[in-house]
């Protein structure tokens, strides 16, 4: 596989330190509010990367942070006179909330970074005793961005460039206005931890390279986060965490593109944006997963209440196809095994699309190609063939992480009563009796359609 890495700007082989066991860093939320679509979209696309390796056979290790201590907590809590903890564990539970209704798998770890305040003052400790870190009398610890001389890497910039769009206000008590903290002094009325350097609470971009550490070693193969933390975010965790640990942080970087609003991005601070929880209430959760993943990820996505109506109208081609296949199944008759060559090229076509810098909208496009060759073949094919691309079906669709609201459970044996006492109706052209029989499935919620295989009992 193949993956764009930030840190190169090219494609480059996808080879973790340890074969076939791959370590994730994904940057989570910042549990204040409900999350929006453009917070979901690293969520959903980095849940499929993880799917797919897996598909693939390999462990992969995946961690996730909570951001549950921050400025924005803080604020919340004082407008609605309660503490930071409240506030964070009501929308840390929403959070996760919104991830169930899109399917995204349980990671390996939550790390909070309230949970983490020991690693976090070890790192600390450790960058003031390589002098990369030092304090101040109000009991903030800043780290020296000049001393290192890589600062930049991620980002692709000079360090003149990088002062002038950190928007740090300069002062006198930091040594350099490029300077970042990594510990903040307590303020009145603010939570706060022993350290010491005085009471006080980490900084934003310090939790990440502590937990890290913690959860996956010095050296993690992969880090993953919206475009937005390239700078000042995920350009700091590198600084602190090869500063400290004297060693490469993350041999790759992933960054998912931004999701605009009529081509502008989608953002708390523009107002412009819907929540996870507002559109999956007019929709569902999964047209929002399928919209999020249907483009490259790394490209700008558009959102539109048209385009995610148009999400939901392929997501019902799939699953009027997967029920499609259960039925040709029950009724197998055939014996061709073209299906199982088409099968074959569908998975052959999914998988080089994914190995390809995770390009989602290529599989999905094998998707819908074969969705039309089960469509095209499956009154002809073999019992074998049938249960092949039935597997192979729920396999490549489990990967994107789709089809999970499909309905498996059986039909009654009244329903299927009713349905064989209207055929036998319609056969003998008792149009009345086939009439009442088909008003008594509907109230049972089933109609019966007529296909070229027979009669098939649909759930309305």
């Amino acid at each position: 596989m193949k993956i764009f890495n930030t840190m190169s700007r090219q494609k480059e082989e996808f080879i973790p330190l340890k074969e076939g066991e791959y370590r994730i860093y994904v940057c989570g939320p910042t549990v204040y509010n409900f999350i929006h679509v453009g917070n979901a979209r690293p969520v959903c696309v980095f849940d499929t990367l993880r799917r797919y390796l897996e598909y693939r056979g390999n462990n992969v290790l995946y961690v996730s942070n909570i951001t549950d201590i921050d400025d924005k907590i803080i604020k919340k809590a004082n407008e609605e006179q309660t503490t930071y903890d409240v506030i964070a564990h009501r929308y840390e539970e929403e959070y996760f909330a919104d991830c169930r209704g899109l399917n995204v798998k349980p990671a390996t770890a939550y790390p909070r970074a309230t949970e983490h305040i020991d690693e976090i003052l070890s790192i600390i400790g450790d960058l003031v005793e390589k002098g990369f870190a030092y304090a101040t009398e109000n009991g903030d610890v800043y780290f020296r961005t000049r001393k290192d001389p890589h600062y930049g890497k991620l980002s692709h910039q000079p360090l003149e460039d990088l002062e002038s769009g950190a928007r740090i206000a300069v002062g006198d008590i930091k040594e350099d206005p490029l300077d970042f903290a990594v510990w903040k002094g307590s303020k009145p009325g603010e939570p706060a931890w022993p350290s010491p350097y005085g009471m006080g609470r980490p900084g934003w971009h310090i939790e990440c390279s502590a937990m890290a550490r913690r959860h996956l070693g010095n050296t993690i193969d992969l880090h993953c986060g919206g475009v937005d933390l390239v700078f000042p975010h995920h350009e700091n965790e590198i600084a602190q965490s090869e500063c400290a640990n004297g060693c490469t942080f993350a041999r790759y970087w992933m960054h998912n593109g931004f999701l605009n609003v009529d081509n502008h991005k989608m953002s708390k601070s523009l107002n412009n944006f819907f929540t996870v929880r507002d559109v999956a209430q007019q929709v569902g959760y999964e047209p929002i997963r399928f919209f999020l993943i249907s483009g490259h990820y790394r490209t700008p996505l558009n959102y539109t209440k048209e385009v995610i109506e148009s999400c939901k109208a392929s997501l019902e081609r799939l699953y009027t196809c997967r029920n499609n296949l259960d039925f040709a199944l029950q009724n197998a008759t055939g014996n061709s095994e073209e299906l199982a060559e088409r099968t074959r090229a569908a998975e052959e076509k999914f998988v080089t699309a994914m190995d390809d810098d995770l390009n989602t909208a290529d599989a999905l496009a094998a998707i819908f190609d074969f969705v039309r060759d089960i469509n095209t073949l499956s009154g002809d094919a073999s019992p074998a063939a049938l249960q092949g691309a039935a597997s192979t079906f729920d396999a490549l669709t489990g990967v994107l992480g789709l089809l999970y609201n499909r309905n498996t459970d059986d039909i009654p044996a009244e329903v299927h009563k009713l349905a064989e006492e209207r055929t036998a109706a319609r056969k003998a052209k008792d149009w009345a009796r086939a009439d009442a029989l088909r008003d008594e499935l509907a109230a049972l919620g089933y109609v019966v359609e007529d296909t070229a295989n027979g009669p098939k009992i649909v759930k309305k």
